[in-house]
């Protein structure tokens, strides 16, 4: 799996980034828009067989380097992206917003 292999797609609220796995569910990690400058990170979802293989992970870089590239910030209440920044503060401090 790599970077090539995720998707965006933008809803009429927010938006989500996804991989079509081999089984035909999507992994899947969601989010909502509160502004021009800030979203919430709210849903992420693997189907179990691909558990534990980073794909969860490389979706929430993308999110970040998205939120980077065009300046908005990020409140994580989904569990796995708010453990995410946890684990990579300092170094995504920029793009939370608390």
């Amino acid at each position: 799996m790599t970077e090539q292999d995720i998707q965006f797609e933008a809803t009429p609220k927010g938006g989500r980034y996804f991989i079509p796995m081999p089984n035909g569910e999507d992994s899947r990690l969601t989010f909502v828009r509160v502004g021009e400058d800030r979203v919430i990170a709210d849903h992420t979802f693997v189907p179990v067989p691909y558990r534990e293989q980073g794909i969860a992970e490389r979706m929430v870089e993308r999110l970040i380097a998205d939120a980077r590239a065009g300046g908005y910030r990020i409140t994580p209440t989904c569990w796995f992206v708010a453990d995410e920044f946890k684990r990579h503060s300092p170094d995504w401090d920029d793009v939370l917003a608390r």
